[in-house]
């Protein structure tokens, strides 16, 4: 009888496996592909962070990533887009190979060309397997918003996109990066990400005619030799140690990166103040050393800045100048009667300070206009707007002085320049 009932029992354990483990096989298959579609979402989010993705596609007071900021062209404002996994007015219809040729060729799912002010001739760059990661916390890790995309403002024929697709034949290197066997990884993460990921070149290389970045790597001429955007000077930022930032040392890159304040060289404002909020001071270390160790080896690109922006000299404070009194009743008491801020850098020092040593005057007035504001997770530092204020001959008066008395040099500001850069959103300008 034991005998008999130990048969049944192995014939019913025999048929419970037959049912039991293909299901189990099938289960146990399921539990990683979840644990790498949540590691893809981890690492496509951290990209998402280093590509700065959220300041373009988050208009002020907006949902993150569901599209609304204004961009100025010449001819009026185009807006970012939806990018939620929203499937009526963002890109949850998009499958990888769509979401991989918006990324490398700036081509939409419905076939029409994206403007260049997406930075896909950086995101070209990417692999396949960040652009896969990216893709998996887009669709998985972003809350979908049913917001509508704004039309640009301008009209017929200027919304025709077909001449982009020209632009695009013309301009538009495509290509992952190419890993260079002769350098060390950390210098080819520092490469991926200056000229993929952060899209540097965007906003530090110069344009051409058609407006399109001159050059797209270290090899190429021109490469991050500065640029004029958005009525600002995003300056140079190769290693040359007069017009660049070949002074600074690789931990003073890696601060400014980290927190947007180096004591005495300078403070981040404008976009670069938003880059830094939203994207580099949430960066790890190593990426920032890398970031920072291949701009001090990129080849250096002079310019008509003779000596280094943040030079030390000392304060000529000329209380004849229009500008004294202005700049004591409204800068003084935060950056003292000398100049010199205060010891911790809260209060920057107009002493070195790249903005007033630079040859040209733009980012001292967008600063003044505009104000600084920026969140490094840890400190907070905040510089109000003199716009309504002051007027235009005021600004022009301060700028004067604050060149001539702590820069060490001199430039002639008049109100008109001012007057000019009024119009510029402290959105789209960058430091």
């Amino acid at each position: 009888m034991s005998n008999k009932k130990t048969h049944w029992s192995i014939k019913r354990l025999t048929r419970f496996l037959v049912v039991v483990m293909p299901l189990y096989s099938s289960l146990s298959y399921a539990q990683p592909a979840d644990a790498e579609s949540d590691f893809a979402q981890h690492k496509g989010r951290y990209l998402a962070i280093a590509s700065d993705c959220v300041a373009c596609h988050t208009a002020s007071g907006g949902k993150p990533f569901s599209g609304g900021l204004a961009m100025p062209l010449p001819m009026g404002n185009i807006y970012s887009t939806n990018i939620t996994p929203d499937k009526t007015y963002g890109i949850g219809e998009y499958t990888l190979e769509d979401f991989k040729k918006v990324l490398r060729e700036g081509i939409r799912r419905d076939g029409s060309n994206l403007y260049p002010a997406m930075p896909f001739p950086s995101y070209t760059k990417l692999t396949d397997e960040d652009i896969a990661n990216l893709y998996a916390y887009f669709m998985h890790g972003v809350e979908p918003v049913n917001q509508p995309n704004k039309k640009p403002d301008f009209s017929w024929p200027l919304t025709l996109r077909w001449p982009l697709m020209a632009w695009n034949t013309l301009f538009l290197e495509k290509g992952a990066y190419q890993y260079k066997s002769d350098r060390s990884p950390e210098w080819n993460r520092g490469a991926y990400l200056v000229q993929g990921a952060a899209h540097c070149g965007s906003c530090h290389t110069p344009r051409g005619l058609g407006m399109q970045e001159k050059a797209y790597d270290e090899s190429q001429k021109g490469f991050l030799a500065g640029a004029k955007i958005g009525g600002w000077e995003a300056f140079n930022i190769t290693s040359d140690k007069a017009s660049g930032i070949g002074s600074w040392t690789q931990q003073e890159i890696v601060q400014y990166l980290k927190t947007g304040n180096v004591p005495f060289k300078a403070q981040a404002a404008g976009s670069m103040a938003e880059a830094i909020t939203h994207s580099f001071s949430k960066m790890n270390d190593a990426d920032l050393n890398a970031i920072a160790g291949y701009l001090k080896d990129i080849q250096a690109v002079g310019d008509e800045q003779t000596r280094p922006r943040s030079s030390q000299v000392q304060p000529r404070p000329n209380d004849e100048m229009p500008g004294a009194n202005i700049y004591l009743n409204n800068c003084a008491s935060c950056h003292g009667r000398e100049g010199a801020g205060t010891t911790d850098g809260y209060y920057p020092s107009m002493l070195g300070n790249s903005v007033i040593g630079a040859n040209d005057a733009n980012n001292l007035i967008q600063v003044i206009l505009h104000g600084a504001n920026v969140n490094n997770g840890k400190d907070h530092y905040f510089m109000p707007a003199f716009s309504d204020q002051l007027s235009n001959q005021q600004i022009a008066q301060l700028a004067e002085y604050l060149v001539e008395s702590f820069g060490g040099h001199a430039l002639n500001v008049t109100p008109d320049q001012v007057e000019k850069l009024r119009g510029s959103s402290n959105e789209d300008v960058v430091q």
